[in-house]
């Protein structure tokens, strides 16, 4: 029996995802082991009993994606398997669907849906730098090979192209296409894009300091990278908004406020990044072009983390 990359529920599970990983990635194991956080001899233990375990089910892999392909949706089978084989009450498996040319989005986002993600994140096109139409057929293109909810990615700053509130409420009409991350910094465009997409198209902050305006305006939530450290305290910042408490909102806004400036001292990822290597959440390694913090802006970043008692 052949069983395709990431079609068989089975293989959802922590030690399967491993060997998913060194299959289909053609990682170390060492690699594998540092991304799981067990030590190396774990890791080739569980891949050894794993590799047994496939083989007596008359299971192998074929047509192997590139590795980096392989890796991003390696992560996506692990948080499913967090999800719902270790309690954690995360909602969903959605992944950053990077992409470049429409079919290797539609490649991945099948991927990211078969490994068991319940919806889809993706940025726009970069580098090409395509027309409204264009992103608008790149859209619908995904959105046609997949049954997943898909959100919008709008960073104008990243990708080199702002799509448009027209072409968002174009898109909006799309059965799956779910919502959009506002990450433009452009709030009268946001306020066009609530206008014009209707009610039930969720629209979320990309920009955790433009939280409380955008969903004071209308908005649905954020998503966000200050979240990833405090989320309890977003979670209580979002049902102020949504509650319509504009006092209670302030007042938690106020006291975010330091650690969301800190998550900007360089670029994102590497603050938060950092902050989570300093709660001993990961391992302070970056992959280049990104590089560590630099010492006055770690200094910084440490002592707003204290003020928190995150470290």
């Amino acid at each position: 029996m052949t069983v395709a990359p990431f079609e068989n529920p089975a293989l959802a599970t922590g030690v399967q995802v491993a060997l998913t990983l060194r299959l289909l990635g053609g990682l170390e194991t060492a690699e594998i082991a540092r991304a799981f956080l067990v030590p190396e001899a774990t890791m080739a233990q569980r891949i050894s009993r794993a590799k047994q375990r496939i083989k007596a089910a008359g299971a192998s892999f074929d047509l192997p994606p590139p590795a980096e392909q392989a890796e991003r949706l390696g992560v996506v089978l692990h948080v499913v398997y967090l999800v719902f084989n270790e309690g954690y009450t995360a909602t969903s498996g959605a992944q950053l669907l990077r992409a470049e040319l429409t079919a290797e989005a539609i490649r991945l986002t099948r991927g990211a849906e078969e490994a068991g993600a319940d919806a889809a994140l993706l940025i726009s096109p970069y580098y090409n730098k395509p027309t409204q139409d264009g992103i608008y057929r790149h859209y619908a293109a995904v959105a046609d090979a997949t049954g997943l909810p898909l959100i919008l990615y709008n960073i104008p700053g990243r990708t080199g192209s702002n799509i448009t509130p027209d072409t968002i409420a174009r898109l909006a009409r799309l059965p799956n296409i779910a919502g959009v991350k506002e990450a433009s910094g452009n709030l009268a465009q946001v306020l066009e894009i609530i206008d014009e997409s209707g009610a039930d198209f969720g629209i979320y902050s990309g920009d955790d300091i433009l939280t409380l305006p955008i969903m004071a305006a209308g908005g649905h939530g954020v998503i966000a990278v200050g979240a990833n450290l405090m989320p309890r305290a977003y979670v209580e910042l979002t049902d102020a908004l949504l509650a319509g408490d504009l006092e209670r909102a302030r007042m938690q806004n106020h006291r975010l406020l330091p650690l969301m400036m800190a998550l900007t001292l360089e670029v994102n990822p590497i603050p938060v990044k950092t902050a989570l290597a300093m709660m001993g959440q990961c391992a302070d390694e970056f992959r280049l072009p990104l590089t560590p913090m630099s010492p006055g802006a770690r200094v910084r970043l440490e002592d707003v983390l204290r003020e928190y008692e995150l470290v």
